[in-house]
């Protein structure tokens, strides 16, 4: 049976999978086999380009999918989300930058809002300015975030979501995840570096593959691509990437990079237009470790989804069990167990 939470209640979805609204890789096709699949796909409007954006929303079809953006730089360009809710999509993703005005926009336009969130304060904020589903991504995501940990962060947010569903994002890449999400009180998850190794994601064969070869003990968490890409970031947002021989070579030389940008720059605009991943990014998060192929995006749906489900039934059916024996051993006379007795130690 697949998994009803709230998440797939609100979103009008099978299974409670999210896309991650990756910059560039998160396109139109790559949205709509999710969506297709029975989760959820979001399109990654990244930092802006109207005309990208267009073209990816006409490549989704009739598939049912939201819009992502990069809320500080989409800010810069209001235009973009006029141009986006024009289309009437189910929901808008708002993350790293201040709700409001944009919220306002999006509620009126008939779209649900979800809000990405690093911080318990963000939680609050985007509970007080109307969220309908938040996302709480923890310090393993791929990409731009902050210090918190999923586990410790996604129970904390529940806590003050009250009665909004609440996605886990970061190390999510496999039913595992889910369950484990489940059990910490979300209502499903969001991923990224899972879908970005799909057949559908727009990015080169060469970084698919670096993500499968990769170990999540080879991502490093910084600002050295940003520099390169003269895209720094607003604090305290850094980016989590996997380890190449450009981050080895400047690594601990933030500043002397930051003097050499325009060269280094340079250098690395040529990197990512030859598909030389030894100096530009892939950027990926700490579950990489858990990926080891490149299917199909729906067949990655409901593989998690599939799973889930079959690791929750097992432990409910354990926690039957376990619940059963109790009772046993509570209703057995004094001095037994209703079990056999244990072995000597010897044999243990």
């Amino acid at each position: 049976m697949p998994i009803t939470t709230r998440l797939t209640e609100r979103l009008g979805v099978r299974h409670p999978i999210m896309l991650a609204p990756m910059d560039i890789v998160s396109d139109g096709r790559l949205a709509a086999a999710v969506s297709q699949a029975g989760g959820f796909g979001i399109i990654g409007g990244g930092y802006g380009d109207a005309a990208w954006l267009t073209r990816e929303m006409d490549a989704a079809g009739d598939a049912r999918v939201g819009v992502g953006f990069i809320t500080w730089s989409m800010a810069r360009q209001p235009r973009l989300l006029d141009l986006v809710l024009e289309r009437r999509p189910p929901a808008v993703m708002l993350s790293f930058g201040e709700v409001q005005p944009h919220a306002d926009r999006i509620k009126a336009a008939g779209a649900l809002l979800i809000c990405q969130v690093q911080t318990l304060e963000q939680a609050r904020q985007a509970v007080a300015q109307g969220a309908d589903v938040l996302v709480a991504q923890g310090a393993e995501a791929g990409g731009h975030g902050i210090s918190r940990g999923t586990f410790p962060l996604v129970p904390a947010v529940v806590d003050i979501a009250g009665d909004i569903p609440v996605a886990a994002a970061g190390g999510i890449a496999d039913g595992r995840g889910v369950a484990a999400a489940l059990m910490l009180g979300a209502d499903g998850v969001l991923m990224g570096s899972r879908f970005y190794a799909s057949q559908e994601a727009a990015a080169l064969a060469t970084a698919k593959q670096r993500i499968v070869a990769a170990t999540g003990d080879a991502t490093i968490r910084g600002v050295l691509f940003d520099i390169a890409r003269r895209n720094v970031w607003p604090a305290p947002y850094a980016g989590r990437v996997l380890a190449n021989g450009f981050s080895e070579r400047w690594r601990g030389r933030e500043v002397e990079l930051l003097q050499k940008q325009a060269e280094e720059a340079a250098r690395y605009d040529a990197a990512r237009a030859a598909g030389d991943f030894d100096t530009a990014a892939v950027i990926a998060g700490e579950a990489v470790d858990l990926i080891g192929d490149i299917p199909p995006a729906g067949e990655i749906v409901e593989r998690v989804a599939s799973e889930a489900e079959a690791l929750l039934l097992g432990a409910s059916n354990r926690y039957r069990v376990a619940a059963a024996l109790s009772d046993r051993t509570r209703s057995s006379p004094r001095g037994t167990t209703g079990s056999s007795p244990a072995p000597p130690r010897s044999a243990r």
